[in-house]
């Protein structure tokens, strides 16, 4: 596909059906995953593939939506500050950054094998470090619900609503 049309299409998905993800296809969006650049090449990232029962209720219980109950395939992405690259100037931490180019990385890779996917943000991440045995040093930075859309034209009917270039372009200087 090409990757404007690829942008285009990735929409947040949010009513799936429960058909399982096939492992071909997980481990596709995965080696995508690995691939994502980050600051320095540090690469401080891990992923939580969960697909049992037991490990979606877990999910349920950090984030107890109804729409994510039938959702087959979680990603929990999880960023390690220990290996995350700092910045010499003024100690920034890139960590986050890093997150965000690997999960928009890890959704553009379902997208292309015509899954459903949503970031999910707003969840109890202490609960989810006590449920998925996370050490210290790991910090649980999204949940990514992906599946087969329970509408199919998702990807076509819904509409993006995005600010225009001339309100977010600037031109050597604000």
């Amino acid at each position: 596909m090409i990757f404007l049309e690829l942008v285009q299409k990735r929409v947040s998905v949010r009513d799936y059906i429960t058909h399982p993800i096939e492992d071909e296809k997980i481990n596709q969006i995965m080696e995508m995953g690995r691939l994502a650049p980050s600051a320095h090449n540090y690469q401080p990232w891990r992923f939580v593939v969960i697909t049992s029962e037991k490990g979606r209720d877990s999910i349920f219980r950090c984030y107890p939506r109804d729409w994510i109950k039938p959702v087959p395939l979680f990603i929990l992405v999880c960023g390690n500050r220990d290996e995350s690259w700092k910045r010499k100037s003024d100690d920034k931490d890139h960590l986050d950054i890093d997150l965000g180019i690997v999960i928009e990385q890890l959704c553009l890779a379902a997208t292309d094998l015509d899954l459903g996917s949503c970031i999910i943000c707003n969840f109890d991440t202490d609960l989810c470090r006590t449920l998925f045995n996370m050490p210290e040093n790991i910090e649980p930075e999204a949940i990514l619900s992906i599946g087969y859309p329970a509408d199919p034209d998702v990807f076509i009917k819904t509409q993006k609503k995005r600010k225009g270039i001339s309100e977010i372009v600037l031109r050597e200087s604000f």
